[in-house]
């Protein structure tokens, strides 16, 4: 049961005091003496006699909670209150002397009673004055106890999470608001939200999303309506008290539930939510009926923002006006914080809620609080906090006078109290509902800021609650501190004196924040001196990045061995030290290093306070690392050196991860200064890398970081690169090529630059594609004028048009705003387009504006002004004004009109590759000629003849003969683009409708159709071309996929002619068939047989089956034993359903699924697949065929066979084990399928050694059972499923004669009885025994009945055996037990624990809680002492037990099954007079062990049962879908999901995501297409779009449903892909890996950028991912990778940490490290302007560590005479710069 729900307010959710009745039923506050029950009709009769001079009675309290006018018309009384309250104190004097009076005579009756008054005579005096004060008012504080359902109270926005509010109530309390517990409003909502249709757009979706932060604020004040409160102490047994729960609710029509239409008067204060908004106002909800409330917008502060007054947000506001039943609201701090305007208008109780400011008359005034009435009649007490007595040392009775009037607020109300009681407050910040602050050098704080938790503080004692504590001053001008009497010394302490002492009032004591109370406005301090001694109190307190000792506490193990160590670093505060950070080197043997209690020194990587996690790390390269822990990007700079840890290698970098949740990317070009091909060859997991900070974006969460150091440059580099000018000519050799740029490396200095692509040619996109296709790694690129130069980024930008060339060649370069001329002209290139003109940029990004304006006038009016990015464009120079930096260009001769290139004539045809064609109509039919490919498709060549004709080459008019063909997937694979080849013309393609036109029929969409075939290039005739009528049966022919239909694919035989080929004929080998689009590519080459034709229909049907292979497949043809190819049509539980041909199918049953009985599963076949079958089983006359899938009859008969097939004619010898399904369970015993036809039997006797009641239960249809061949007589086979008759080493169960006294056994329940449980024995021969109840617990048990059911599991001890009777005795006391129980208490075991009361109080002091390591200080707000509990309650109310896990006796939602056997056990009559001696205090608990199994639970009751106690575990609904289908119930396994979701909690967002997935799982693998889309829909509609897309996406990829997922795939890039990379990359993996697309993943790269815009971040983000899959992927290209790459090396060079893991990664290859390359690199690091001392002193040490290992003695000498020369060098320079700011300060 967890927790335990307390009792709700009386008269469940009304208030307590409406009726007369519900204020009686109420729990008085002391106990009812016996006299006075005694004559408690005497006493009804005096008060019904006085009635008319009692001006306070029961009634009138009732006729008020009435809501009943104090006033009747007419008039009021005359009487002051104070004159009212004299009468009333006389009326009860008078009562009570007639009630002493009745008592003394009575007393007199009996020798009893009077010894009793004698023995009470010293104290009548103070029993009188008890007596006159029983109906007085006392001062109550709120705390946990006195919260019920229905209370009302005042509280404070504490804290804001995306799903809840923590409020904070009076009284250090917290309560938590669920987001569907604010408004109605806001739960629909909500509801829109999760029913909205997925296609919206996401901008939409975004607008309607609630986010509390916007609509709450901290310190806003709200009326809150409790709806439980739950006591978690039952968690946590043997911990003292648990945490207490408080759930609220902000709904008006609960928060306003006290008030009725006639209550709301002005200045009333009302909680209302925001129905709808409107033009000068809000239409507000306040939840009283007949009534509306609007709010006016000059109401609300102008500083409150329009997101905080979205329907369904909820204030706290001031009646200010009522005009019928509109009430008018008003939200200014100054009006409802005003601490003068009371409803003076009220004229019922109901109108005073909390919040409400009210006039009060004191009443009352003591030390420790004050007591007042408002209106004469409703009492309102101020406890010791609220009064100021406690916390401001306010002397009450000096300041306040009986009779006096102040004004208060309400904060609560007391719902279980005998008459109606308000608590208030007359604290300045509540009055005016503010929050408290301090005062900090004479400006208010915030008091949480200025002493913040964990702080420690110099304590003074200001005054002493002898039994609560000390109230302290802590140096914080205006707000005190509180020390609970828990708090005040480790121990236990007995009181607090106020002049005696060591805690007597002005002592001076350490002490330590541990909290503060927001409401009440306090500090909460701890002078223990173990928590001043701990180095953190809670989990925020630990600073990351701190190294900090530890206590190896735990070692983590997993199914992979050692996964980590818990270690502890102080008092409830432990972290884990993962796998990879036990050390800075992989260990083999870890456990072997660390033992539990090892002191360990360690450093703080990550912090989690919300999910109390600490991550740590033992590294000692991190541990004892002097760089800077960065954890956040305020910390960053770029240059920036730290050490991190990389916890991921890919193909195209790794991922860093630093301290906090900081990481960064290093990209694979940033690792080493030298190439690396693949960074898992260099690198590894778990290893500490030195990087330094190359660019970052906090709004993007973007690091990139280096192992170079960007500050090494090498001497030579540097003077070329600043020798380089721009508009200078170079060389260059290209590197990497992307799509976008191509990586060169001059020829001259060895600097690396970028070519952009666009910059490839003066031509269009089209062009320049075509050039950089011509560009490969290793070119060498000459005529490349310099373009852009970046010293201090050591960027280089190229270009290769020919256009800027000229203009460099001729010196009309332009490149500073210096140089431009009016008039002169200047060669430049479009850079963008504007609707108001053009910007044409030159060299050094210096760019120009063409004005619309300086267009030609006939380019104006055409799209961009008809021209295009980045072609080149000459201008003439307008005007070049350098101060304010403005470039204006126009057209040379714009009036000439647009420059066009020259028209070609029509029929021109431009740089024919054959001379002879000139035109196009020298291009014939028949006509042998030359072209030049474009592009290689998978079903055509695209050519050209010339530059303006193109044409095609099918793949069918290629190749004569199948040996011509290499490569049948990729036909066309030998073919390059650029390649030169022989054609002839056979017509016109028209690209439109894909049809072969003669040459005649030439457009603008067609183009030629040739072909290469070596036949067609023969001189003479052209042969005739293949038709319809051409094609003949059983002819055979080389075809050509042309296209993939559902269960066909369409072959081409020639541009003209096409067929059909069934998926069934498609291939001998089933596998093929399941992937078809794999298996049979776009234009792959088949072996195709005709089958049928139909010429005037234009139909062929092909075959590319073995010719060997059966035709036709009828009941003719079919034969026994033959293996066939079928396809499944139906999948249930019990078979597969095979579908041979049109006309023949039959079934596979379980027997006949595998040759393992433990592997026939007939869910794990889908609907549709193509599966091997064996014909088994013939019978034509019925048409019934038997099929088998076995391996060993459809692949290889000498695979091994654990169950062999059985049919009629097989042999079955008597002693032979044989396994089985259960095919029918029957009253005679078991009928079993051996397979086929042959059936076995076996009796209920042969069934088991013991004997089984319910035997039926054991055994279900399609179970296997294993079972020996007992008899074999007249055809009928009778097995033995005995143990004994199977098992040749069977140990014979338990008898009687094999116990013994004191044996621990376990056993099930069999039968509860009043007076004790008869249990079975495990594993024995239908031995029980019976437990009598009297040893069931340690106490006495009135009911076996209440702790027991049926079925349950126990363990239990031998008592007593009698042998001649046959009798056993069975105790299940826990005390048997102790000692198995104190060596290790599972705490998943079920059982309940009832505790005394007395073990609850002794606790109820404080609550402490150790999660995280936070301690919450409950004191004298939460808990009361015993000694006060008693003086109220009198009479002792038992407290609600504690339970952990699951109670043995069933479950009950309402507790009531607790409180029944609370009831029976307190109440129980002792059956003897033996007493057991205990060592603790009496208690019953329920055996923990009720349900102890090892294997865990095997049965759906055991499931059912575990769910009780945990219903929001996701894993364990999961397991109980997995055991549903493991017994084949798909319908139960689909229930129990719907069930899952429908039980855990909506708060549970995770849990409930994890069944969704689970169930997506089920369906995908058991179910049809149309329940995965339901369930699809569903879960999109209930969790985050896109998480659900993935997961199936995961579904359909390990499901090898590939086509599903390129469906889904394309989906989620419509839906996703403006604003996700992840949907990108996943799609590239998966076309990469999974589909061996890797074309089609590289043109998703293209798509991805277009898609997701200019975004940097994106674009970072997006690109080297796909890089990695470049490397990662086994169908990568790795010089595309590479490319990909490249740029962030030149991009940022300046970081020392690139050259550490450049370093790392030359140095680290095995046997394959370049010494030359190693050395180079150590000489170009050593040169870095920026290394520092440290760095150089670790580099030179690095150097000569590997030469040592690696160089000879020259080079050995080498380093070390570096060395001494940097050292020199540095000390000059640092001597230097001395000098100089010596100089300076002079």
């Amino acid at each position: 049961m967890g927790s335990l729900k307390r009792k709700e307010r009386p008269a469940a959710a009304a208030p307590a005091s409406k009726s007369p009745k519900a204020a009686s039923d109420a729990r008085p506050s002391k106990r009812t003496k016996s006299s006075e029950s005694a004559k408690d009709e005497g006493k009804k009769k005096t008060t019904k006699k006085d009635d008319d001079s009692k001006p306070v009675t029961a009634q009138v309290v009732s006729r008020l909670k009435e809501e009943e006018p104090l006033f009747p018309r007419g008039g009021g009384s005359v009487l002051t209150p104070l004159e009212h309250k004299q009468i009333q104190i006389q009326a009860k004097q008078d009562v009570l002397f007639e009630q002493e009076s009745s008592k003394a005579k009575k007393g007199e009756k009996g020798t009893k009673d009077s010894k009793k008054q004698k023995r009470k005579s010293k104290g009548d005096e103070t029993s009188a004055k008890a007596s006159r004060d029983e109906d007085s008012v006392k001062i109550e504080s709120l705390n946990f106890k006195r919260l019920v359902k229905g209370s009302l109270v005042l509280g404070q926005v504490a804290s804001i999470s995306a799903l809840e509010l923590a409020v904070a109530l009076p009284n250090n309390l917290i309560g938590h608001v669920p987001i569907t517990a604010i408004s109605d409003t806001l739960t629909q909502r909500l509801q829109a939200q999760a029913d909205e249709d997925g296609d919206e757009d996401m901008d939409d979706e975004d607008e309607n999303d609630v986010d509390l932060e916007s609509i709450f604020e901290i310190g806003q004040y709200v009326r809150a309506y409790v709806m439980s409160t739950i006591d978690e102490s039952a968690e946590k047994p043997g911990r003292g008290k648990g945490r207490r729960h408080i759930e609220l609710s902000l709904q008006p029509q609960l928060a306003n539930s006290e008030m009725s239409d006639q209550d709301v008067v002005t200045n009333a204060m009302l909680m209302a939510s925001v129905s709808s908004v409107e033009d000068h106002g809000f239409v507000m909800d306040i939840g009283v009926s007949g009534l509306k409330a609007f709010l006016p917008k000059k109401q609300v502060e102008k500083d409150v923002p329009q997101e905080r007054l979205q329907p369904g947000s909820v204030l706290l506001c001031a009646a200010t006006g009522k005009r019928a039943s509109v009430v008018q609201l008003s939200a200014l701090r100054e009006i409802i914080g005003s601490t003068t305007k009371t409803p003076a208008e009220a004229t019922a109780i109901g109108t005073f809620l909390p919040g409400t400011l009210a006039d009060i008359l004191v009443s009352d005034v003591s030390d420790h609080g004050i007591v007042g009435k408002v209106m004469g009649h409703l009492d309102v007490t101020a406890d010791l906090v609220h009064s100021g007595a406690g916390p401001d040392g306010v002397d009450l009775e000096e300041k306040y006078k009986v009779g006096s009037r102040l004004k208060a607020r309400i904060i609560c109300n007391f719902p279980t109290a005998k008459a109606p009681k308000l608590g208030i407050s007359i604290l300045p910040h509540v009055l005016s509902l503010s929050s408290k602050m301090a005062n900090l050098d004479g400006q208010p704080a915030l008091p949480q800021t200025v002493l913040p938790h964990s702080a420690k503080v110099e304590c003074t004692v200001r005054s002493i609650e002898a039994d609560i504590g000390l109230y302290v001053d802590v140096g914080v001008d205006g707000v005190p501190g509180f020390v609970h009497i828990s708090r005040v010394k480790d121990g236990k302490i007995d009181a607090l004196f106020k002049n005696s002492g060591p805690y007597q009032a002005g002592s001076v004591h350490q002490g330590r924040v541990v909290g503060y109370d927001t409401f009440d406005g306090y500090y909460l301090i701890s002078m223990e001196q173990s928590v001043l001694e701990q180095p953190f109190l809670r989990i925020e307190d630990i600073p990351v990045g701190a190294v900090v000792p530890g206590t190896v506490e735990k070692l983590v193990v997993n199914s992979d061995g050692l996964g980590g160590v818990i270690v502890n670093i102080s008092e409830g505060i432990s972290g884990l030290v993962p796998e990879m950070h036990l050390a800075d080197v992989h260990l083999q043997h870890p456990e072997k290093k660390f033992r539990e209690g090892m002191k360990v020194k360690t450093r703080v990587l990550s912090t989690n306070p919300a999910m109390h996690q600490v991550r740590l790390t033992l590294k000692k390269t991190l541990v004892n690392s002097e760089q800077p822990a960065i954890k956040s990007y305020d910390e960053l700079a770029v240059g920036l050196q730290a050490p991190g840890t990389i916890i991921k290698v890919l193909e195209h970098g790794a991922i860093v991860q630093f301290y906090g949740s900081l990481r960064g990317f290093l990209p694979v070009s940033e690792m080493s200064e030298a190439y690396i091909r693949d960074p898992r060859e260099h690198f590894r997991v778990g290893q500490v890398v030195s990087i330094y900070v190359i660019s970052f974006d906090p709004e993007a969460s973007k690091l990139i970081v280096s192992c170079k150091d960007p500050s090494a440059f090498g001497l030579e580099k540097q003077v070329a690169l600043q020798k380089l000018k721009i508009g200078d000519l170079v060389s260059a050799k290209v590197t990497q090529k992307t799509e976008d740029d191509i990586f060169v490396e001059l020829t001259e200095g060895s600097l690396k630059a970028i070519l952009p692509v666009h910059h490839l040619t003066d031509k269009s996109a089209s062009k320049t594609q075509s050039a950089l296709k011509r560009i490969h790694v290793g070119l060498v690129l000459t005529e490349l004028v310099v373009l852009e130069k970046n010293e201090s980024r050591r960027a280089i930008t190229l270009s290769h048009k020919p256009s800027l060339v000229k203009a460099a060649q001729e010196g009309r370069l332009l490149a500073a705003l210096e140089d431009a001329r009016a008039g002169e002209q200047r060669q430049g290139f479009v850079c963008n387009i504007i609707p108001t003109g053009v910007f044409v940029q030159f060299a050094a990004k210096l760019q120009a504006l063409l004005p619309k304006s300086l267009l030609p006038k006939d380019s104006q009016s055409l799209p961009d002004f008809g021209l295009h990015k980045f072609q080149p464009l000459t201008v003439e120079i307008i005007t070049a004004n350098t101060d304010q930096k403005k470039l204006i260009v126009a057209i040379p001769g714009a009036s000439v009109g647009k420059v066009t290139k020259s028209e070609k004539p029509a029929d021109a045809v431009v740089s024919s590759l054959d001379p002879s064609i000139r035109s196009m109509d020298d291009i014939t039919v028949g006509k042998i000629t030359k072209a030049r490919i474009a592009s290689v498709k998978g079903s055509q060549l695209n050519v050209r003849l010339a530059d303006n004709v193109q044409g095609r080459v099918d793949v069918s008019n290629v190749f004569d003969s199948w040996d011509e063909i290499e490569d049948p997937k990729e036909p066309l694979k030998p073919f390059k683009a650029k390649q030169i080849i022989t054609v002839r013309v056979l017509g016109v393609h028209d690209a439109r409708n894909h049809r072969f036109l003669p040459i005649t029929h030439r457009s603008q969409h067609s183009v030629l159709e040739l072909s290469m075939k070596p036949s067609d290039l023969k001189e003479g005739g052209l042969p005739e071309p293949l038709s319809f009528s051409k094609v003949k049966k059983d002819a055979n022919y080389i075809g050509f996929v042309n296209n993939i239909a559902r269960n066909h694919i369409w072959v081409s035989l020639s541009t003209n002619v096409r067929g059909r080929l069934d998926i069934m004929e498609a291939s001998d080998d089933l596998t093929q068939l399941n992937e078809i689009s794999e298996s049979f590519p776009i234009g792959s080459a088949l072996k195709v047989r005709v089958v049928s034709v139909d010429v005037e229909k234009e139909r062929l049907d092909f075959s590319a089956r073995s010719p060997d292979s059966k035709k036709d497949l009828t009941w003719d043809t079919i034969q026994q034993d033959m293996v066939l190819a079928g396809k499944i049509s139906k999948v249930t539980d019990r078979q597969i359903v095979v579908k041979l041909s049109e006309t023949l199918g039959g079934p596979v049953h379980l027997a006949d699924l595998a040759d393992d009985y433990d592997e026939a599963n007939p869910l794990k076949y889908r609907t549709g697949d193509y599966v091997r079958v064996a014909v088994k089983g013939l019978d034509k006359p019925n048409k019934r065929i038997r099929l088998s899938t076995r391996p060993s009859r459809v692949l290889n008969s000498s695979l091994p066979v654990k169950d062999r097939e059985i049919s009629k004619s097989s042999k079955i010898e008597v002693g032979e084990i044989i396994r089985g399904h259960v095919k029918n369970v029957s009253d005679k015993g078991l009928f079993i399928s051996l397979g086929g036809d042959v059936v076995a039997m076996s009796k209920v006797k042969n069934l088991s050694d013991s004997f089984l009641r319910d035997w039926k239960d054991h055994f279900q249809v399609d179970q296997v059972v294993k079972g020996r061949v007992i008899s074999v007589a007249d055809g009928r086979i009778e097995m033995s499923l005995k143990p004994s008759v199977l098992d040749e080493d069977y140990v014979p169960l338990l008898t009687i004669d094999g116990l013994k006294e004191g044996q621990i056994v376990t056993g099930k329940v069999r039968k509860v009885e009043e007076y004790g449980a008869f249990i079975d024995v495990d594993g024995s021969d239908n031995v029980s025994g019976l437990c009598h109840r009297s040893e069931m617990a340690d106490q006495r048990v009135q009911d076996a009945k209440t702790l027991y059911n049926a079925g349950d599991k126990v363990k239990a001890i031998i008592l007593k055996i009698d042998k001649n009777a046959q009798k056993i005795n069975l105790g299940l006391k826990p005390s048997y037990f102790d000692d198995e129980d104190n060596m290790d208490v599972d705490d998943d075991d079920a059982g309940a624990a009832l505790h005394s009361d007395r073990d609850e109080e002794s606790d109820s002091d404080a609550e402490m809680s150790d999660d995280g390591g936070a301690f919450v200080i409950t004191g004298t707000d939460n808990v009361e002492s015993d000694s006060e509990d008693e003086d109220e309650d009198g009479d002792v109310e038992m407290t609600e037990p504690e339970v952990k896990g699951l109670d043995v006796g069933g479950f009950d939602w309402s507790a009531g099954s607790l409180e029944v056997k609370k009831k029976m056990v307190t109440t129980a009559v002792p059956e003897t007079t033996e007493k057991k001696t205990s060592r603790r205090e009496p208690q019953i608990t329920v055996d923990k062990t009720a349900e102890l199994d090892v294997n865990g639970p095997q049965t759906a009751s055991d499931y059912e049962r575990l769910l009780l106690g945990q219903p929001d575990s996701s894993q364990l609904w999961i397991a109980y879908m997995a055991f549903q289908m493991q017994v084949s119930e798909l319908a139960s396994a689909r229930k129990v999901a719907e069930r899952a979701l429908k039980t855990i909690n909506m708060r549970e967002q995770t849990e409930k995501l994890n069944v969704w997935i689970a169930y997506l799982n089920l369906e995908v693998a058991y179910g049809t297409d149309e329940s995965v889309e339901d369930v699809f829909k569903r879960a999109c509609s209930y969790n985050d779009e896109e998480e659900v897309h993935k997961a199936l996406a995961s579904i359909y990829i390990q499901s090898q449903r590939r086509r599903e997922a390129k469906d889904l795939f394309e989906k989620m890039l419509k839906k996703f892909g403006a604003k996700s990379v992840d949907v990108w990359v996943n799609y590239a993996q998966f076309l990469h890996v999974t589909a061996q697309e890797p074309e089609n993943a590289r043109t998703l790269l293209k798509r991805a950028t277009q898609r997701l815009g200019s975004d940097k971040h994106l674009y970072l983000a997006l690109v080297p991912r796909f890089a990695a899959l470049e490397f990662r992927s086994p169908n990568g290209d790795r010089d595309q990778g590479r490319t990909l790459f490249e740029s962030l090396l030149a991009t940022y060079p300046k970081r020392f940490d690139l050259w550490n893991q450049l370093m790392d990664l030359e140095t680290s290859s095995a046997g394959a490290a370049d010494p030359v390359v190693v050395r180079d690199l150590f000489d170009r690091g050593s040169k870095v302007k920026s290394l520092s001392p440290k760095q150089a002193e670790k580099w030179f040490r690095r150097w000569s560590q590997w030469e040592e290992q690696n160089g000879d003695k020259k080079s050995k000498e080498n380093v070390k005479t570096r060395a001494k020369a940097w050292a020199q060098a540095h000390g000059e320079k640092k001597a230097a710069k001395e000098k100089d700011g010596e100089e300076s300060d002079e």
